[in-house]
């Protein structure tokens, strides 16, 4: 009978624990809602195959049984069965983004002909021009089979035509389908791909001639023609690198900065100052607003009678519009657009346009119309700033007494220094997953960069244009110039200082999930129970820290071969497979260049057979068809011998050694070895990537 009164009395406790817990909640659980579709969206990618038909019927039903359940639960019932039904609107949000934009992809290597219509113009990250093309023929396929947008690098001279969207194009190149992951679990272009409709991707040395002119008039071509044209003057008025930024940060093109440049920024953290995404969006909307708003406050009719707030967030919109217009439309703008539309709309419905509740819209809009956002790197950090800084700033507005004790002279220093550090610690687990490095001093290079993006360039920028139609842009140029130059100095000086890049080691699946899921409880839900986020994401850090790279890596085409040893990694090449190679040495946190990795097999860079021996692991690379030849007198017992070319099968009674060719790479894509407890275990790209759309071959 103790037992029973025990457990019931326990039973009860517990009820109104939880009662007491979603009632502290009251109004908070809109804030979970993107939460839940995120999760939603990440168990579609983290599936090992693709739902049947039916599995998507009975998941639509099971959603669908949650949103009634809810409505017969208790109070403290509900919200759980609506954020199930939230899980499961992710799914099938994810579900029909990626049938919805299923297109055919090449699935054999391709040289010839390549003719098309532009309907993208942008750069590799080696600076050369790339086109996409749609309207696609290719000798020798059918419709069916040919991919609807191909994207083509143009190496070589290639002066014969001035790139626009519309054009129709032609040239002899070769085409591929896109690239599998370098190792399994391994970033997958191939997913990047399908959702941005590439069925191929290739390069051509031959000239790229014109077939047909861009049709006239169309909203593309002209949009295009203007950022060219305001390009062209912005870099004819301030000339060298400086001309350069501002165009990037203007119009999107950073054709006119160099290399050099790009890779201080990278290193001194202030690359993001060039791309069109959240900062520039929202100082330029800011910007107009707090300009549109004085401007009517000096009109005393119309500050008395017109709903001035309210037109400002009209006009703020419209510059937001025709900046994303005039940027080049990419998807980091289109989503910096839609986090400002969201806040401006809410000025506009009398809500307070800054508040948590405006960025969980703004993300529900977003991953609601583009799922695959989720996984992407630009959508995770303009999140993790947005929503970390919004939050430091409630707190502190509650936080009265505080900040009564600063003067308030102080305060818009106090607060830039805030805004760098809590947004450089937000995005930097982020960063560090996505490009394997931190940048030591971003935080000091931001704090003396940014200050100067919000008061000087983007006020100077507005200026520019709205003195350009009476020909005196010049004047905003003017302005904007030297404090370009401040930021492209303070990016060299920062760059350059020792340890000015930490590189890290690629973390495990998991880890990323758990720091954000902590994070986001510990903002998120009220009371002591927040406090539940630490230890989860104390958990991811703790994965991360004690995170180990694979011993034996082969590239997807048998070409390139990798093995850890004490001092770092070891490449079987210097030269050949080089994406491959450069991508195992960025995820192991090694910055050694290829052909130093490859230095330390203590082999010649030309010796088509590498020796690799360490870790328990005895590998030999055989490149060619020379080397190929003697196989059989280097097949030994326990030894795996990679062969780049095919060979013939082996007789019967096998072979003593472990032989892959390409051909059996070609069955399972990237692999990765490993010795646990004196048992070799491999991992192939192929099953850690599943059977998905842009996975089949």
């Amino acid at each position: 009978m103790r037992l029973v009164s025990f457990t019931g009395g326990g039973a009860v406790a517990g009820l109104s624990a939880l009662s007491l817990a979603v009632a502290q909640q009251s109004g908070r659980f809109f804030l979970a809602a993107p939460v839940a579709l995120a999760i939603g969206i990440g168990l579609y990618f983290a599936l090992p195959r693709e739902p049947l038909a039916a599995e998507w019927v009975a998941l639509a039903g099971l959603g669908l049984g949650c949103v009634l359940l809810a409505r017969f639960l208790p109070e403290e019932g509900a919200p759980l069965a609506l954020a199930l039904a939230l899980v499961v609107l992710g799914c099938l949000a994810a579900g029909w983004r990626a049938a919805h934009v299923a297109a055919p992809v090449l699935n054999m290597r391709y040289y010839g002909p390549i003719e098309g219509r532009v309907v993208k113009i942008d750069r590799a990250p080696s600076d050369a021009l790339r086109l996409t093309l749609d309207e696609v023929v290719l000798q020798g396929l059918t419709k069916t089979r040919t991919p609807e947008r191909v994207r083509v690098t143009l190496h070589g001279a290639q002066s014969f035509i001035q790139p626009e969207p519309g054009l129709r194009v032609m040239t002899t190149g070769h085409l591929g389908p896109p690239p599998a992951p370098a190792e399994p679990g391994g970033f997958d272009f191939r997913r990047l791909a399908w959702f941005e409709g590439l069925g191929a991707v290739g390069y051509t040395r031959a000239p790229v001639l014109s077939v047909a002119p861009a049709q006239a008039g169309a909203a593309g071509l002209r949009l295009h023609r203007l950022r060219m044209a305001i390009s062209a003057q912005v870099q004819a008025q301030l000339p060298g690198d400086v001309g350069g930024f501002a165009a990037a940060i203007l119009t999107g093109d950073r054709s006119g900065i160099a290399q050099e440049r790009m890779e201080e920024l990278r290193r001194s953290n202030l690359a993001h100052l060039l791309a069109i995404s959240g900062l520039h969006m929202g100082l330029l909307t800011g910007f107009v607003f707090g300009l549109l708003r004085l401007l009517m406050a000096l009109v005393p009719p119309v500050a008395l009678r017109a709903p001035t707030r309210k037109i400002a967030a009209v006009g703020a919109l419209g510059a937001g519009a025709f900046y994303l217009a005039l940027s080049g439309g990419n998807v980091a703008t289109e989503r910096a657009f839609i986090m400002v539309a969201v806040m401006l709309l809410a000025v506009l419905l009398e809500r307070r346009a800054v508040s948590l509740r405006s960025v969980a819209l703004a993300a529900m809009v977003i991953l609601l119309i583009r799922p695959e956002a989720l996984v992407q790197a630009g959508f995770q950090m303009s999140f993790a700033a947005t929503v970390a800084l919004v939050a430091v700033f409630r707190w502190l507005a509650d936080e009265r007494a505080w900040r009564g004790q600063i003067p308030r002279w102080l305060w818009p220093a106090i607060s830039l220094v805030i805004c760098s550090v809590v947004a450089g610690v937000a995005t930097a687990p982020v960063a560090a997953a996505s490009f394997n490095r931190l940048a030591e001093y971003g935080l000091i290079a931001n704090l003396l960069a940014v200050p100067l993006m919000g008061t000087v360039i983007m006020p100077a920028a507005v200026l520019a244009a709205l003195l350009a139609p009476f020909g005196l842009e010049g004047l905003g140029l003017a302005i904007m110039g030297p404090a370009i130059g401040w930021i492209l100095a303070v990016s060299a000086h920062v760059s350059a200082l020792d340890g000015a890049v930490m590189l890290v080691i690629q973390p495990p699946p998991a880890v990323m999930p758990l720091l954000s899921l902590g994070a986001l409880w510990l903002i998120i839900w009220q009371g002591r129970v927040r406090l539940a986020g630490l230890p989860v994401m104390g958990l991811g850090l703790v994965l991360w820290l004690h995170s180990d790279r694979p011993a034996l890596l082969i590239a997807p085409e048998a070409q390139v071969v990798g093995l850890m040893l004490e001092g770092g990694r070891v490449i079987s090449r210097a030269r050949t497979g080089s994406f491959v190679a450069e991508s195992w040495l960025r995820s192991d946190g090694d910055g050694a260049s290829q052909a130093q990795a490859q230095a330390r097999s203590g082999h010649d860079a030309r010796a088509n057979i590498v020796h690799l021996r360490g870790g328990g692991f005895d590998v030999m690379h055989l490149s060619g068809e020379q080397a190929a030849a003697q196989l059989e007198a280097l097949c030994l017992p326990g030894r795996i011998v990679v062969v780049s070319v095919p060979v013939a099968p082996a007789p019967r009674g096998g072979r003593r050694c472990d032989v892959i060719t390409p051909r059996d790479m070609r069955d399972t894509g990237a692999r990765a070895y490993d010795l646990r407890e004196g048992v070799l275990q491999m991992r192939s790209a192929r099953s850690s990537a599943g059977a998905r759309p842009w996975t089949q071959p």
